[in-house]
């Protein structure tokens, strides 16, 4: 056991020290007297770990697969600890506690070399010594013990249960070739050749048509025996898929007339940027409410998915709330970061949508993401939620904003519609509406209507004159609004789609190929007026 090491667990015989909390990502801490304190100024990294528990029987307890395990003994160095660990991709917990305890006096064998220096309002009462790790490695700090204890958050490990079933190994193959060819989903149907969707295309994948027997094969090892039942019972099954190094798939499962059928979403290894997926950096504003309703909208497979997850990243990396999901099935896992980030499954971690909405006003969050807006009673729950205080978003299938609004009004009955409106009128914060378009050079490239809540919007809600939403985004740009048409607009003067793809997309054709080729514009023709008896009218 290195001597590194041997430091960080000589804080175990500290009085009043209960734990060690050994978390990627966080620097290393300690709870004395029911409080935590950082030990690292750093956060330690996944090769700072492995290079910390290198040799020692702490290395066998490292978890290789995603999940939390139950609690182990080991014997290291000089004491007994009982180990508790979790792992989610490369997110590693290891928390320690001492079962027994040398007579040894607990400090570094090792000579110290000079102490750190760090300025606190009070003296602390101890320094301790500079751990130094391999070169390529980097340099890992213990910080003095604070006087007053840092307000740190317990590091948290979203459990998310795994089946601990492995894709067969022709899967596995077909998930490579389809994150190669940069693909959005991947089908796998008996009679049918295995295709992928590139861009707007489904692309076949060579090879000949897969009979009933090797779709079995691929399809059902995937399926616990829960899910086997569903599937037998109502014909399909909505599940998460985890293709071991090939990262983590949206699934649904179904039977058809010549046997199974595979649907695969390709989900990204951790959520994206706005930048990175090409969004507006105005659609950050839209989670700096401290409260309110926020829907993204769009057509299925049009990325609201993905643009939600990184609204809830931005929230992630910038503001220290507790951030809880409700989805069906977890796509996207969210790494910790500054929040607190609890994913519940739908019908794995709760019963449905509604069940864990009602239970999540009582877990103290700040903010509720809502996987999809499904029937009336979540859109009730989510407008409840956002009229008390807290923040939510939520993805709607629906094609603009004008659609969302009026799907949203009309999940209700007629003798309700009054209300409901003054609800969301008074809520309501932002749409985001969303469509893929194709881009220059393959693939697919987002354009947005984003309507923001403001007081004109909220007239037009409770009044009843949704009609009048076009003429508001007219002149919406003042209140930060954005059209479609305008998304295509500045994609296609930026060169990221042809003009051809955006007036295919546009709603307004003529305006905008006015605005593409101003120059074009012809002058106005004279008109002349015939007369009652079809002469001239003078």
């Amino acid at each position: 056991m290195s001597g590194q090491l041997e430091q960080i667990l000589a804080y175990l015989d500290r009085d009043g020290v209960t734990e060690l909390v050994i978390s990627i990502g966080r620097p290393i801490a300690m709870k004395q007297k029911g409080a935590y304190v950082n030990l690292t100024a750093r956060p330690l990294t996944l090769p700072m770990l492995n290079v910390l528990v290198e040799g020692s029987a702490l290395a066998g307890a490292m978890p290789k697969t995603d999940g939390s395990f139950d609690p182990i003994e080991l014997d290291v160095g000089r004491r007994r600890l009982r180990v508790r660990s979790g792992r989610r991709g490369d997110e590693v917990v290891l928390r320690l506690e001492v079962i027994a305890k040398s007579a040894i006096v607990a400090t570094a064998t090792a000579p110290a070399p000079a102490p750190v220096t760090t300025t606190f309002a009070k003296k602390p009462s101890f320094k301790a010594p500079e751990l130094s790790l391999d070169d390529d490695v980097p340099e890992l700090t213990l910080e003095p013990e604070r006087a007053t204890p840092a307000a740190v958050v317990e590091p948290q490990y979203i459990e998310v249960p795994r089946s601990g079933r492995v894709p067969p190994p022709e899967f596995s193959k077909l998930i490579a070739a389809a994150r190669a060819a940069k693909a959005s989903d991947l089908h796998i149907s008996a009679g049918r050749v295995t295709q992928l969707r590139v861009g707007t295309d489904l692309v076949p994948v060579d090879g000949a048509p897969l009979s009933a027997e090797a779709a079995d094969s691929l399809l059902l090892p995937l399926l616990d025996d829960d899910q086997r039942a569903r599937l037998a019972a109502v014909g399909y099954v909505d599940l998460a898929v985890d293709a071991t190094d090939r990262g983590r798939l949206r699934a649904n499962i179904s039977r058809h007339q010549v046997g199974l059928k595979g649907t695969f979403r390709l989900a990204m290894a951790k959520p994206a940027t706005l930048d990175e997926l090409g969004l507006p950096k105005d659609l950050a504003k839209v989670v700096a409410h401290h409260q309110g309703f926020v829907v993204i909208a769009g057509p299925s497979g049009h990325g609201k998915t993905t643009t939600l997850n990184a609204l809830v990243d931005l929230i992630n990396s910038t503001k220290a709330f507790h951030i809880l999901t409700v989805e069906d099935p977890i796509e996207i896992e969210h790494p910790r970061k500054i929040a607190v980030v609890s994913q519940r499954e739908a019908g794995r971690h709760t019963k449905s949508f509604a069940a864990a909405l009602k239970a999540s006003l009582r877990e103290d969050p700040d903010v509720i993401v809502i996987g999809e807006l499904r029937d009336r009673e979540t859109v009730e729950i989510a407008l409840t939620a956002s009229e008390t205080g807290h923040l939510v978003l939520a993805t709607m299938s629906t094609p603009s904003a004008a659609k969302t609004l009026d799907r949203l009004i009309d999940m209700f009955p007629p003798e309700e519609h009054s209300q409901v409106r003054a609800s969301i009128a008074g809520a309501l914060r932002a749409i985001v509406a969303q469509r893929l378009v194709p881009a220059i050079g393959g693939g697919v490239v987002p354009a947005i209507e984003l309507v923001t809540g403001v007081l004109a919007l909220a007239t037009l809600i409770r009044d009843d004159k949704l009609f009048q939403l076009p003429n508001l985004l007219q002149r919406g740009r003042a209140y930060g609004m954005i059209r479609f048409d305008e998304s295509l607009l500045e994609l296609a003067r930026a060169g990221k789609i042809t003009e051809d793809t955006a007036l295919a997309f546009a709603d307004a054709k003529k305006e905008l190929h006015h605005q593409l080729h101003p120059q074009q514009q012809a002058a106005p023709v004279a008109t002349v007026k015939k007369g009652l008896f079809g002469g001239d009218k003078k």
